[in-house]
């Protein structure tokens, strides 16, 4: 299993890179619901639809994208990615 990079500070680690969608998002989600306001995910990813639809839809329930990185600049655009999310709280209107 690949550990969260050195440089985050998140608290917790999902790699979803052999998954499809729709269970990308399902599985960042599951873990999203597990964590507290505050806390940071890193979630490693890739392919085209996840690396368009994991970041669009962390926002659309209300948290942030802090950033999304390749792991390899020069490799393809939808080769592997590290997003980085904040839980918000979720009784703030």
């Amino acid at each position: 299993m690949i550990k969260a990079t050195p440089n985050t500070d998140a608290e917790r680690f999902l790699d979803i890179t052999n998954d499809i969608c729709p269970m990308t998002f399902v599985r960042t989600k599951l873990l999203i619901e597990k964590m507290r306001p505050g806390e940071r995910a890193e979630v490693r990813l890739q392919g085209a639809e996840p690396l368009l639809n994991v970041p669009r839809s962390v926002r659309e329930i209300g948290h942030d994208v802090i950033s999304m990185t390749p792991e390899d600049p020069a490799g393809p655009a939808d080769g592997p990615h590290r997003l980085v999310l904040k839980i918000n709280d979720r009784t703030a209107a």
